[in-house]
């Protein structure tokens, strides 16, 4: 079926360009007075007719394909009952009542125009036909990928309705150049060929315009539907749109010999110069037409293609260029300041070979000498090994409950190399070709999640590490790393104090649900953007006190934009009764999953103390983290480990008044990459 839809949209994508290009020439073209171009423009209304009729066929066909799609079963495509549901409950079926309306109030003022008696009426045709036709190509752009970019969904919008329009400006207007140019070419059209040369001139100004705007709005569509070059090279979408690049390419040089060479030769003497130029520039174009042909495919496959933003992708390579990774080597950062030096004046090489004549392929050899070297010298040191599964994205989020699922799995598979703690100091890792790494190093986190997901499943034969996939599913595998990822944080978080420091590195809170008894459960992650969360680790009777002082403060708290959430240490079973109701508790405190809410927190108690640094700390009685609007942990209190902390209520309320003057950073991602 998805073959079906691509080959019908690409029917309907060629009749509706040809559409707006057939108006678009004959306005550039302007009213004929000789027979062969009045030839022309009788020919291009027939034209036009069919290509109306043929839009509206194909959409009523895409309307069928769509039905069945919605409906999951291809029966659906001849139910009335099916196209209803679809035109009247989703944004696809809005879009193509709003286009057919359009194409069809253009076939009517095809079929039942009157004759053209004044120039006036003439152009008035022609101008309405060209509008009805650009609008109903540019609407296409609200049933395609654009309307669901999010956030900037407008700027999507109008970038891909400028894109289409500008296509069929240039696109749709080859097949009728050509069979301009093919008629005027021969002795029978010589009354045509001035018409003709003028024709080309202006379409030769009109078709840079198009592809310019064709270019810059591709590249903002590449950007907004991929994002990135692992998506671009990795991903089917991405090769979609590098043989749309191939493609044009090819066109591109075309467009500059006719440009250059066969438009210069049209006005040239008849016989000997004019019509040789214009026979083979009608071939020239007759062909760039056939890849145009070829492009308008790649885009009806890519409407039917996920988009590489939301798609997996599969490296091809067996490098990368990581600066986090490499960038404090030695030698790194010099060797990248004097690649990119020598590179720059490569590409500034080239700039001055377009707009010289004399040395031109002097500038141009040297420009990508220089280029090459410049590369060449400052890449190589930024380059790491990758996978094919490098920048692979986790459907698992960086969740207190896969963090507490991957400490167990770690427990059971990893433990007994890398330690408990993760320093690599396991006793089974004595033996093995090369020490097994710190997990809680910095270097974690220049590896992506899909790097790890690589080495888990396939193992690392150089140092003896198995691969786990026939023991490990895929979500176990994400869930280990999700642990190991929190596991490397902790180790960066132990110099966290009671005091918020705006400098200081900034640790990812893990978000966490929040079950609250009979009450709707919440996420850590919707108080983002919102407020501060301070997260109360408490364990009773030994919490007791420091609770009643929260409770009476709430209020107080919650007027500086925070909320508390109480977790138990030891349990949410009963924990409501327990407290008492002396002062009343107003805050939300877990009652369901509060366990592995407290394992995956318990990460963060180390501290830079001698206890702290034993590989598997006592998990304190009561310990409070506080998180700030943008998700990060910012500050800790651990009583008892040193100095007043926020025993005294002020100290917490200067602290939160500090998170409050500050411009809050990015949101973290919901998964780790």
């Amino acid at each position: 079926m998805t073959a079906v839809a691509a080959a019908l949209r690409w029917a309907h994508l060629l009749f509706t360009f040809l559409l707006v290009g057939i108006f678009g020439l004959t306005l550039l073209a302007g009213r004929a007075t000789h027979s062969t171009p009045r030839s022309w423009q009788a020919r291009m209304l027939t034209w036009s007719r069919r290509a109306a009729l043929a839009a509206l066929g194909s959409g009523v066909l895409l309307l069928a394909v769509q039905a069945a799609h919605v409906a999951g079963r291809a029966g659906a495509a001849l139910e009335p009952s099916a196209w209803i549901g679809v035109l009247l409950a989703t944004q696809f079926g809005a879009v193509w009542l709003l286009r057919m309306g359009v194409i069809l109030l253009l076939a009517a003022l095809l079929l039942l125009r009157e004759r053209e008696e004044s120039t006036a009426d003439w152009a008035a045709l022609r101008v309405e036909g060209w509008l009805l036709a650009a609008g109903a190509a540019g609407a296409l752009a609200w049933a395609g990928h654009a309307a669901a970019v999010e956030p900037g969904g407008g700027l999507a919008l109008a970038g891909d309705l400028l894109h289409l329009v500008a296509a069929g400006v240039w696109l749709g207007a080859l097949a009728p150049l050509a069979a301009l140019l093919r008629a005027a070419a021969t002795p029978a059209g010589a009354d045509g060929r001035p018409h003709a040369v003028l024709v080309v001139r202006r379409f030769s100004r009109l078709a840079l315009a198009a592809m310019l705007t064709l270019i810059a709005t591709g590249l903002w569509n590449t950007w907004m539907q991929v994002g990135d070059l692992p998506s671009l090279i990795g991903t089917r979408y991405g090769g979609l749109l590098l043989a749309k690049v191939g493609l044009l390419v090819p066109i591109l040089a075309l467009a500059t010999v006719n440009r250059r060479r066969l438009i210069p030769a049209l006005s040239g003497e008849a016989a000997t110069v004019g019509r040789p130029a214009m026979t083979r520039l009608a071939r020239f174009v007759s062909f760039e037409c056939l890849l145009a042909l070829a492009i308008v495919a790649v885009v009806a496959a890519l409407g039917v293609t996920p988009p590489g933003r939301h798609d997996t992708p599969w490296w091809p390579l067996s490098f990368r260029l990581s600066w986090e990774a490499t960038g404090g080597l030695p030698g790194v950062r010099t060797r990248f300041l004097i690649g990119s030096q020598i590179a720059v004046v490569g590409l500034l090489a080239l700039v001055v070979a377009l707009v010289i004549v004399r040395s031109r392929l002097l500038a141009v050899a040297a420009g990508l000498l220089l280029l090459a070297v410049g590369l060449g010298t400052a890449l190589p040191p930024l380059s790491v090994d990758a996978y094919p599964t490098t920048y692979r994205r986790t459907t698992v989020p960086y969740h207190a409950s896969s963090i507490s699922r991957g400490l167990e799995l770690y427990r059971g598979h990893c433990a007994a190399c890398h330690g408990a703690a993760g320093w690599g100091d396991g006793p089974a890792g004595a033996g093995l070709p090369r020490k097994p790494a710190d997990l809680t190093a910095p270097h974690t986190a220049q590896h992506t999640a899909g790097d790890m997901f690589w080495w888990l499943s396939r193992g690392i034969p150089a140092g003896g590490m198995p691969g786990f996939a026939g023991i490990l599913s895929e979500d176990d595998c994400w869930d280990l790393i999700n642990f190991i990822r929190a596991l490397s944080a902790a180790d960066g978080a132990r110099m966290l104090s009671p005091a918020v420091e705006p400098n200081r590195p900034r640790v990812i809170a893990p978000d966490a649900t929040i079950a609250l008894g009979p009450m709707p459960a919440k996420s850590l992650k919707e108080f983002r953007g919102a407020r501060s969360v301070l997260l109360v680790f408490f364990a009773l009777p030994d919490s007791k006190r420091r609770l009643d002082v929260l409770a009476r403060s709430y209020e107080t708290l919650q007027a500086l934009g925070t909320e508390i959430v109480g977790v138990p240490l030891d349990g949410g079973g009963g924990v409501l009764s327990r407290l008492g109701g002396d002062p009343p508790i107003y805050f939300p405190v877990v009652t369901e999953g509060s366990d592995e809410i407290a394992r995956a927190y318990g990460l963060f108690r180390r501290t830079l103390s001698p206890e702290g640094m034993t590989p598997d700390p006592p998990m304190p009685s009561h310990m409070e983290l506080l998180v700030d609007r943008a998700g990060y942990l910012r500050a800790r209190w651990i009583p008892g480990a040193g100095g007043p902390g926020w025993a005294s209520l002020p100290v917490l309320v200067a602290e939160l008044q500090q998170l409050n003057r500050e411009t809050p950073a990015p949101p973290p991602a919901e998964h780790v990459h």
